[in-house]
């Protein structure tokens, strides 16, 4: 979620970038003595392996620094960007999480109301095309991003 967060705000906290020639094998990224136990950082330039991650000794995680890095193995020239994304946004992007984990079903159901046995309901929409988009994280969290939104 981090990922995507990051790219919504378009906004990285891009610290310092490495352009060079990278190998991946058997899930290690060498080399990467650049960074530091918990950092996260942005991998651009891969095939198989672009994206945000978190950096620990024992091995890599996910962008939201859960689940262990998939990382198929190759070499290629690129950028591993070291990032310093701010606290308050990774927990940002921990609640966003949460609550897509607890509404992304309704949001992306096809429907949008119903009406039966004088009940009615009528799902809220967003600022999407027409008005007429379902209410997604982007909308709801929107007061929230814009602190840390660049304009690109």
């Amino acid at each position: 979620m981090l990922q995507q967060v990051l790219e919504h705000i378009h906004n990285r906290f891009i610290k310092t970038p490495y352009v060079g020639k990278y190998s991946i094998s058997g899930g290690v990224i060498s080399p990467l003595d650049f960074l530091i136990e918990g950092q996260r950082f942005w991998i651009t330039g891969s095939v198989l392996n672009d994206g945000v991650y978190t950096y620990h000794a024992d091995g890599c995680k996910d962008d939201d620094d859960v689940n262990v890095a998939g990382f198929a193995d190759e070499d290629f020239t690129g950028v591993i960007c070291a990032l310093a994304v701010p606290p308050a946004v990774i927990a940002l992007s921990a609640d966003i999480l949460g609550w897509v984990s607890k509404y992304g079903d309704i949001v992306n159901s096809p429907y949008t109301s119903e009406s039966f046995g004088g009940y009615s309901y009528t799902r809220a929409s967003g600022s999407g095309t027409g008005g007429n988009a379902a209410a997604g994280w982007q909308d709801v969290f929107e007061s929230r991003l814009n602190a840390w939104r660049k304009i690109c």
